[in-house]
């Protein structure tokens, strides 16, 4: 199935997407993580839009050419759940399924806990609820502090940019990131595409830069049914916070594991976590 372009216009930003479905069809609002972009939903968009779903796979802040305002505070958590219920209401959609996977798991994560109204169902993929990262932190989890250590390199300035961008500027280090985590070469060169303009990976960094503990502590539990689906090689993300999770939820909760699959669940498992995503969405 051929995937639309869309423009949508929220929060004085012009935000690209891509979307599959019939216009009426129930609206599914889908957000990529780092440094990926609504490209790496493609297969599922095809099933959603299958199913009748009308499917919108945003290209979130900083990685829409016309949505990348200058600055740190920019990037933080606070304007990028703006930015989901900007867009909601642009598309004059009074409530909406929403999926998130990797930072788009955490922005869906907080969306949902302080926009339980406008959200009609919950799917993260790969990210647990934060209130679970902070969790395992406080207890000293080894585990997670060593697959979270890369952030504390991504929030630095300049080094990062070098790093992924590579000496001649081709961004060979997101190659190389892409290629040891477990993602081959369908769909890299399309990110590139996106984060070799300019200020394109600076925008996608200032996500970590802007981090803040803060910005999503005191969330009210999660009351929307919610559909966590978590894989066993994910590099980033461990099972104690996965499985966690649930503690943060008070309304009706599925968690899923897929066994020996990797952190880019939606491109190496997307029938898998399509048919999980359906059943979700066919229960509510």
């Amino acid at each position: 199935m051929a995937l639309e372009r869309l423009e949508i216009d929220a929060n004085g930003l012009t935000f690209s997407a891509r979307a599959a479905g019939p216009p009426d069809g129930r609206p599914v609002l889908l957000l990529h993580g780092f440094p990926e972009t609504s490209w790496s939903w493609r297969f599922v968009l095809d099933q959603l839009a299958g199913a009748g779903y009308r499917a919108v796979a945003l290209d979130q802040r900083g990685y829409s050419t016309f949505a990348r305002p200058d600055g740190v505070e920019a990037y933080r958590l606070a304007h990028l759940v703006d930015d989901v219920v900007g867009v909601a209401d642009t598309m004059e959609w009074p409530t909406f399924d929403l999926v998130g996977h990797d930072w788009g798991g955490l922005v869906a994560w907080v969306t949902a806990a302080r926009h339980a109204g406008r959200v009609r169902s919950l799917t993260s993929v790969s990210t647990p609820h934060p209130g679970a990262l902070r969790a395992v932190a406080a207890e000293r989890d080894a585990d997670q502090a060593g697959r979270s250590s890369y952030i504390a390199l991504f929030r630095r300035p300049s080094e990062p940019e070098a790093l992924l961008l590579g000496e001649d500027g081709s961004g060979s280090g997101i190659r190389q990131l892409f290629a040891e985590s477990g993602l081959g070469d369908e769909g890299v060169e399309e990110y590139l595409r996106t984060l070799l303009e300019p200020g394109a990976m600076t925008a996608a960094l200032n996500w970590y830069r802007a981090m803040d503990a803060r910005d999503s502590e005191g969330l009210a539990p999660i009351v929307v049914p919610t559909l966590y689906v978590w894989s066993t090689e994910d590099v980033a993300l461990g099972r104690h916070a996965a499985e966690r999770t649930g503690e943060f939820v008070a309304g009706r909760y599925r968690f899923e594991v897929l066994a020996g699959v990797n952190h880019w669940i939606p491109e190496v498992a997307p029938q898998q976590l399509g048919r999980l995503l359906l059943t979700h969405l066919g229960a509510g």
